[in-house]
């Protein structure tokens, strides 16, 4: 990954936060601005420099995955506040990030700013989206990442769905996708495998339980894997046995929103317009009130991240971003059905990457 061009992204955008450097706390944007892999470091990144700030568990892997960052080692338990990074600063507007720091790690580097000589007491201010901006438009490197990410999630979940079968917990068909992957190369899973058989899939965040799957139900099967820091996400919905006629009627409505949007989505609409294409025709079809949720998000280091595609979202699409297209429909006291893919707009359009089959609905019949 191409770090240093990424400082220099960062550093052009200090004129309009109206700082001179900024403090990296949160895991994800520290990760991407500086490379470290790690579970404990801050970043900062001023004008002329770049430092990293860790403990000794970690000086040794710095010098590999942050080349482009200068060590300053840290000594005791608390990693995560390290005022020895802001040596020198005087009077530097150092921004830190307001949405991800709690009152109580602001407080902490507050005090220890005041507990600094003077020569080295920088003004701490607010700098709001000063990384998330830079992430959501992907490089080359990101965009192969989550490829192999979203390829390797449909494979497991091809391993699971053709292993499907009545009688078999919510849990072990998680464990088949969870045993896949890892055995395949994900370094983890994105979140934990929601699998949601018969009424559960009216529940869009259900966990796998030890409930036992049904004969002649709908499963819904949300799962990710991560590869190299990146993220895939995939829904699938399948049928135990032969599908009924409401479940294929409910199908096709959910896979028609889901493909206008797919088709329709472009760069310059919002997130706002691109969610009203699959929302209208659900609700055409007699189900607004059973699609409660935004139409899809981005993706990346994150498993939900910027852009959102969601009925009060402003973010404006463009080539570069990653997004789920997940439209739902759920109805408490028979299940649920939601398909989704993961994409990337490119050439004002988007392009699907998953390849997980969608109308092959029959599974342990």
């Amino acid at each position: 990954m191409r770090h240093a061009g990424r400082i220099d992204r960062l550093r052009e955008r200090f004129d309009a936060l109206a700082i001179d450097a900024l403090l990296v706390t949160t895991p994800s944007n520290r990760r991407w601005i500086s490379g470290f892999t790690g579970s404990a470091g801050v970043a900062l990144v001023t004008r002329a420099e770049a430092r990293f700030a860790t403990d000794s568990r970690y000086w040794e892997q710095v010098g590999r995955e942050c080349p482009d960052y200068s060590l300053v080692r840290v000594t005791g338990a608390n990693t995560g506040i390290a005022p020895g990074i802001l040596e020198g600063l005087a009077g530097v507007r150092v921004g830190f990030e307001p949405a991800h720091m709690t009152v109580a790690a602001l407080d902490s580097w507050t005090r220890a700013v005041a507990e600094l000589p003077a020569s080295s007491r920088p003004v701490l201010v607010p700098a709001p989206r000063a990384i998330e901006d830079l992430r959501m438009v992907k490089e080359p490197e990101e965009l192969d990442a989550l490829t192999r990410a979203v390829r390797l999630g449909d494979a497991a979940f091809g391993h699971a769905a053709d292993h499907a079968a009545p009688g078999m917990t919510e849990r072990d068909l998680a464990w088949l996708v969870q045993e896949y992957a890892l055995r395949h190369g994900a370094e983890d899973l994105s979140f934990g495998t929601i699998i949601a058989g018969g009424a559960h899939g009216s529940l869009p965040h259900w966990r796998a339980s030890d409930a036992p799957l049904e004969p002649g139900t709908g499963v819904v099967m949300d799962l990710g894997v991560v590869v190299d820091g990146y993220c895939s996400d995939l829904t699938r919905t399948i049928f135990l046995g032969a599908p009924d006629e409401r479940f294929t009627r409910v199908y096709d409505i959910v896979l028609t929103a889901q493909t206008m949007a797919e088709e329709r989505i472009e760069a310059g609409m919002t997130g706002a317009q691109a969610h009203a294409i699959a929302a209208e025709v659900i609700g055409r079809a007699g189900h607004a009130e059973h699609f409660g949720h935004g139409l899809g998000h981005g993706v990346g280091l994150d498993i939900h991240e910027d852009p959102r595609l969601a009925p009060a979202s402003e973010h404006v699409l463009r080539d570069g971003h990653v997004v789920t297209v997940e439209p739902g429909i759920y109805i408490p006291g028979w299940g649920g059905v939601r398909i989704e893919d993961q994409c990337v707009m490119e050439n004002g359009r988007l392009r699907t990457i998953s390849t997980a089959p969608k109308l092959d609905l029959t599974r342990g019949a």
